[in-house]
């Protein structure tokens, strides 16, 4: 029971997860369409890639390994100890923050100051940013643990939105502002997400902190470090899971955001060349960040708070292992058909989508390759997102510890990769680098699987990547169709043309729809029980509620 209600959270949570994404990426959608208008190609490169990237490094360095330790079963039976722990990805923000932010100013490329003014003005701000939010890093976690599932999403959103409609405000009216602009708006979104987390739950604790029994804190004074009486000040083995997935951290974020290092790092792009790679980049990665990225915390949050880490197959509780390996292949077949999906309907529809978006900014040249290209990495990112989010859950630490090795043999492959093709083919290079990488991440997510499930015929998850014969042809089918319609209907020869080209391929998505509710009963039958289940909760609460 305990297992499904962990699901049923985890799927309630990838459901208000994708709210936000879709929101967050709609917004930015928006507004880079709206600012590509108003600012030059220099000073987007220069916030969306160079800035964006001092933030995100100095925030999954500091909080990411935490964040992964602290969630996994069994680690939250003493929460002062885990409180404690978490309390120092502040101190390690400050020691990441001025490495970083010292590198950024003094040994990178600096933009000419009569195109992007303030820069060294802006790297203190982004960096300070980044560690400000890290002290809102336990009541993250609690939230998460204690599944408070539509917290993150009305928190992170609010802030987002915030920074979105400062960011336009002032690129309207101070245009002069240039880049410090976007550093107002950037402090204002770091602001408001502490805010919120800080009133949230000071307001919680003050209510229902000693009424809920379950949540662990009962005064404002424990969200911050204390001793234990008669205990250590933080768990041993807590502490060194969090070393294993620290060191482990590095290597990820090299591969997540490769491309960026190796534009920032090795000057392979002018800063105009990156603000347009960045802005096919985000159009691209829609998909990933608002569905396949919540799938992924989600599942991971299940997978660790069901499987008992380190433990075989044999050996786990049988209703708890079958749960999970049905979750498990049903992700794989779900994100599967979407990024299949993506692919199909991306390489016919990509020059019309950026020539809808941006004209022959971003229509002309590479463009629509790039997209093209990037349809295929989604594709990989559905895969290797799901299969690892079981597979780290799963590992035990010295699996961890291996694999931490093999992730520095994919991060030094990706780097050389990205710098040699992009030296040889220009900015595709960056995700062909990224596609086989991926590739070569999910081979060992699917070895390990092998492995881990070898003594159980029972159970087979990895059939999930596998969609039935009448689907993949009708997939087949659509690709050949919509390529056929965008040589004669598309892009330049009229409105009329345009609109029929998109007829045709609304059509064939129909068709693919169909086929999958025909031919993934399996799929489709999960997701009914868990809409069921969940919906049943809801009433059951509704009903408790009114008693």
């Amino acid at each position: 029971m305990a297992s499904n209600k962990i699901l049923a959270s985890a799927a309630k949570s990838a459901s208000y997860n994708m709210v936000l994404q879709i929101m967050f990426r709609m917004m930015t959608f928006v507004l880079n369409a709206f600012v590509l208008r108003y600012i030059s190609k220099e000073m987007l490169g220069v916030v969306n890639v160079r800035l964006t990237l001092l933030y995100s490094t100095i925030l999954f360095v500091s909080r990411e390994a935490f964040r992964r330790a602290c969630l996994s079963q069994g680690s939250l039976q003493q929460w002062q100890q885990v409180i404690n722990l978490l309390w120092c990805t502040f101190p390690l923000g400050i020691l990441c923050g001025s490495i970083f932010g010292y590198m950024w100013v003094t040994f990178l490329e600096q933009p000419d100051p009569n195109t992007v003014p303030h820069y060294s003005l802006a790297v203190v701000v982004f960096a300070s940013s980044a560690i400000l939010e890290l002290l809102a890093e336990p009541m993250w976690v609690l939230g998460q643990a204690m599944l408070f599932v539509k917290l993150k999403v009305i928190v992170e959103g609010l802030a987002i939105a915030g920074r979105c409609f400062l960011t336009v405000i002032l690129v309207l009216t101070a245009p002069h502002l240039g880049i410090i602009g976007f550093c107002i708006a950037q402090l204002f979104y770091t602001l408001i997400y502490l805010g919120l987390y800080y009133t949230y739950f000071m307001w919680y604790v003050k209510n229902f902190g000693k009424k809920d029994e379950d949540f662990p804190i009962k005064s404002p004074s424990d969200f911050f470090p204390g001793q234990i009486q008669g205990q250590a000040w933080t768990s041993e083995e807590l502490t060194k899971l969090t070393w294993s997935f620290f060191k482990q951290g590095f290597l990820k974020q090299l591969l997540t955001e490769g491309e960026r290092y190796v534009m920032t790092f090795f000057d392979v792009l002018s800063f105009g060349d990156q603000g347009i790679y960045d802005v096919i980049n985000n159009l691209g990665s829609l998909a990933a960040r608002f569905i396949f990225q919540p799938i992924e915390e989600s599942g991971y949050l299940f997978f660790a708070q069901t499987l008992k880490r380190g433990v075989p197959v044999k050996d786990q509780p049988k209703d708890t292992i079958h749960l999970a390996s049905q979750v498990y292949q049903c992700l794989l077949k779900c994100v599967v058909l979407i990024g299949v999906t993506i692919l199909v309907f991306g390489y016919a529809y990509s020059y019309l989508l950026l020539d809808l978006y941006a004209g022959s900014l971003l229509s002309s040249g590479t463009g629509p390759t790039l997209l093209r290209w990037y349809c295929v990495y989604v594709l990989l990112i559905a895969i290797n997102g799901t299969t690892e989010c079981f597979v780290f859950a799963a590992m035990s630490q010295k699996d961890v510890d291996r694999y931490n090795h093999k992730m520095f043999v994919f991060s030094l492959f990706f780097l050389l990769s990205s710098w040699y093709l992009t030296k040889t083919i220009g900015s595709v290079g960056f995700i062909l680098a990224n596609c086989f990488n991926m590739s070569a991440r999910i081979l060992h997510s699917i070895y390990f699987t092998l492995n881990y499930y070898k003594d159980s015929s029972l159970h087979q998850p990895l059939r999930g990547l596998l969609p039935s014969l009448p689907v993949v042809i009708s997939f087949i089918a659509s690709w050949v169709i919509t390529t056929i319609s965008e040589v004669h209907l598309c892009c330049d020869r009229g409105v009329l043309y345009r609109i029929a080209h998109i007829a045709v391929g609304a059509f064939c998505l129909l068709v693919v729809a169909v086929m999958i509710l025909l031919f993934e009963r399996e799929l489709l039958s999960f997701i009914m029980e868990q809409w069921k289940a969940r919906r049943g909760e809801s009433n059951e609460s509704k009903r408790t509620k009114d008693e």
